[in-house]
């Protein structure tokens, strides 16, 4: 009994001291290994793993995409000397973590300060080379795709790697919103007077031209009534000389017919002619008497 219980004592140690040398690393992590102070492994395959216990010990690292978010809108100065106001984000992770341990000592939140600053610095150079218009739609796209390609060289002298840079927001500050607002209600009611104007001088020249052609249209409708009546006059008179010449009594008969009925129309007209007048021809008998009605 009294052997019994140096060996489980010995059983116990053998357990700790083997539970001091294994450790795992998530699929999510990495882990370095320090002996005696100093960087000795990088581990980057998840599983279990094994160390020397006392002497070497394990820091991790979340290599997980991790987002920077500016907590206020960041002020920046265009080309136009104008102020905006970015609201914008960072996607980034740890790619290697011992360059990431020896450039900020593993601490996040200093990695997180100084690509903060890059990004501010990196956005006022972009910025200040453009136009209010150009930052707000323009160019925006190609605004972050130059901040990721630029963070991301920056970065990686710290271990780390910009997946993404995103403009969520681009505003004009209250005092320079009213400012453009101004400025751009003038400019609509400048375009509006304008195409008025043009609108007016159109309606002028539609209404003219209408005009002038409908003056033409009469002018040309008078011609070919005239024109067609002159031939009608001509066809009636070729008519009338052609029925003249084929019986010239009864073309003489009827043009005095024509000419009593135009001329004693109604009860009160009145002529005073020689009663031997040549107009009462045919008014008269074979004896020449006048004919009693």
């Amino acid at each position: 009994m009294r052997a019994i219980g140096p060996v489980i004592g010995a059983l116990i140690g053998l357990a700790m001291l083997a539970s001091a040398s294994l450790y795992t690393v998530d699929q999510r992590e990495n882990a370095l290994v320090f002996q005696l102070g100093e960087v000795r492994d990088v581990v980057t395959t998840p599983g279990l793993h094994m160390k020397w216990p006392l002497i070497q010990n394990i820091r991790y690292f979340d290599t997980r995409i991790l987002t920077l978010d500016d907590p206020e809108p960041l002020r920046f100065i265009t080309s136009e000397k104008k102020p905006v106001l970015v609201d914008s984000f960072v996607k980034w992770r740890i790619v290697d973590v011992k360059q990431f341990y020896i450039s900020v000592q593993g601490d996040e939140q200093r990695a997180a300060k100084r690509l903060q600053q890059t990004i501010s610095d990196g956005l006022q150079a972009e910025f200040g080379k453009r136009t209010v218009h150009d930052v707000v739609s323009g160019e925006r796209e190609a605004i972050m795709d130059l901040m990721r390609e630029k963070a991301d060289q920056d970065a990686r002298k710290i271990g780390v790697q910009i997946i993404d840079v995103r403009l969520k927001r681009v505003d004009l500050p209250q005092e320079v919103s009213e400012s453009v607002y101004r400025r751009m209600e003038a400019e609509r009611k400048r375009v509006a007077n304008e195409l008025r104007s043009t609108g007016s001088a159109e309606g002028e020249r539609i209404r003219a031209d209408a005009d002038k052609q409908r003056e033409v249209i009469l002018a040309e409708a008078y011609r070919d009534a005239q024109r067609v009546k002159g031939e009608g006059d001509a066809k009636a008179s070729a008519l009338y000389a052609q029925a003249f010449q084929q019986n010239p009594e009864f073309y003489s008969f009827y043009r005095s017919m024509e000419a009593y009925r135009s001329s004693l129309r109604n009860k009160g007209d009145l002529l005073l002619l020689e009663p031997n007048s040549d107009f009462f021809k045919y008014l008269k008998d074979s004896a020449g008497r006048a004919v009693k009605k």
